[in-house]
């Protein structure tokens, strides 16, 4: 017998969020490792706003909404609202009733400016790593250092010589003709207009120029968790002198190894590497010139399991670049940029953790 397509509209619902919401759904594991993270920081979120006045935007149900945004490759805030609205699970998870009103747009960025200027991102980062740690998901001995690209919010329009007066341009004020073909142009001398943090750059020969950041992370080889991140302007030692500074904030004080590609194989930096008691397990660059890793490394076996581990550091950039949305940021300013790239990979980690704690249950 047909069923009837009939549509009514009910005014009540005798059917919670929580039970819609499926016993194993992945999700689930993540609200619990976030809630118990974000318990951990209500002191610090008490700090960031006053004792009086009128309530802002939770900073807990925030930041499980800016999770949900990474988790699911929401575009932009505006579409992560429209779906907090009729989305029964981001709703759940975010910790909405059914009847809740949900945030303005600008009301929900500027509290998310508010978690910027408390650096809430790193916090919340530190938190989940000591959660891996507890559960004893890390090593704290083998590491793998890398950094990848990441394209500006800015055209190669808005790269002009610095001091340079726009003036009023011609034809499309939106979109103006520019040409700067057979034009000189370097950081030394140029500056992007919309975002001057970026810098035109290009990671190998061959490759065109585009204004970007670069992201660095620091990875523990043992289940490829990221247990350093930062963002940094894009220069030729960026990723060089980032990794030493990340290397610098690892905890404890034993002899460890350090893996990397063979952008890492610099006399200056290989020699920076032994003063800090670290073994440089560095893949060796020998093209036109002398490595710096000698047999003194290479002789070990542990220097081959280091270089068949650090390969897994691009699955994390992958996952940030597909799935978090950071092949192009869409913010501006190396704060903003580093902020997203930080808790980026905050939620890379709690994925991660998920899948291993789930695999070893």
């Amino acid at each position: 017998m047909r069923g009837p397509d009939d549509q009514s509209d009910w005014m009540y619902s005798y059917v919670s969020a929580e039970k819609r919401v499926p016993k194993d759904h992945p999700l689930r594991a993540i609200r619990t490792m976030v809630d118990a993270v974000l318990k951990d920081l209500s002191p610090l979120f008490a700090t960031l706003y006053a004792k009086r006045g009128r309530p802002s935007v939770a900073p807990e149900k925030l930041l499980r909404a800016l999770l949900l945004q990474v988790l699911y490759s929401v575009r932009s805030e505006r579409m992560l609202m429209e779906q907090l609205d009729y989305n029964l699970l981001f709703r759940w998870f975010v910790g909405l009733s059914m009847d809740d009103e949900i945030w303005d747009v600008t009301v929900f960025s500027k509290n998310r400016d508010r978690l910027l200027e408390g650096e809430i991102a790193s916090a919340f980062f530190e938190r989940v790593i000591c959660h891996a740690r507890a559960q004893g998901l890390l090593s704290n001995e083998h590491f793998t250092v890398d950094g990848t690209l990441i394209e500006a919010w800015a055209g190669q329009k808005s790269f002009k010589k610095k001091g340079q007066d726009p003036g009023n341009p011609t034809g499309d004020p939106g979109n103006p003709t520019v040409d700067f073909k057979g034009e000189k142009r370097s950081n030394d001398t140029h500056q992007s207009t919309t975002d001057p943090d970026a810098r035109l750059y290009k990671k190998a020969r061959g490759q065109e120029s585009k204004l970007c950041y670069l992201g660095h992370v620091t990875m523990d080889n043992r289940n490829g968790l990221a247990v350093n991140a930062r963002v940094t302007r894009a220069t030729g030692r960026a990723e060089r002198e980032a990794a030493l500074a990340m290397i610098e904030e690892l905890p404890g004080d034993r002899r460890i190894t350090v893996g990397g590609d063979k952008g890492y194989d610099t006399q200056e930096f290989v020699r920076a590497l032994r003063l800090r008691n670290v073994t440089p397990h560095v893949a060796q660059n020998d093209r036109n010139r002398t490595s710096a890793i000698d047999e003194r490394t290479t002789r070990h076996a542990g220097y081959l399991i280091s270089q068949r581990k650090r390969k897994r550091v691009e699955e994390i950039f992958g996952w940030l670049k597909t799935v978090g949305m950071l092949r192009k940021t869409r913010h501006r300013g190396l704060p903003r940029v580093g902020w997203m790239f930080t808790f980026g990979v905050a939620a890379y980690n709690l994925v991660r953790m998920k899948n291993l704690m789930g695999a070893t249950a």
